[in-house]
């Protein structure tokens, strides 16, 4: 997935297709879809040099070992204790 950063020293908010927006802080980064890398509100924030866009091409992420591309919370948070309700008190 390509990844913007926040290269100016006040939060942007990055326009992305579908009305969405990606508010990033000065120096922080965030992940953006491959077809928004293309979108042209973008791309001009790019061009002005108030973003950096970085590409990243083939199949997975570079210079690492691997693990990507797993969604949610690590650790099994919803192995806890089977059932809905806490009770607390006499019984």
């Amino acid at each position: 997935m390509p990844t913007v950063t926040n290269k100016t020293k006040r939060p942007l908010s990055v326009p992305l297709p579908g009305g969405k927006k990606l508010f990033l802080v000065p120096g922080k980064s965030g992940q953006i879809a491959p077809k928004a890398a293309d979108f042209p509100p973008l791309v001009k924030l790019v061009e002005s040099g108030d973003l950096e866009l970085v590409r990243t091409d083939g199949g997975g992420p570079k210079g690492g070992g691997g693990g990507g591309g797993k969604v949610g919370p690590a650790g099994g948070a919803g192995d806890r204790a089977p059932g809905g309700i806490r009770q607390s008190g006499d019984r």
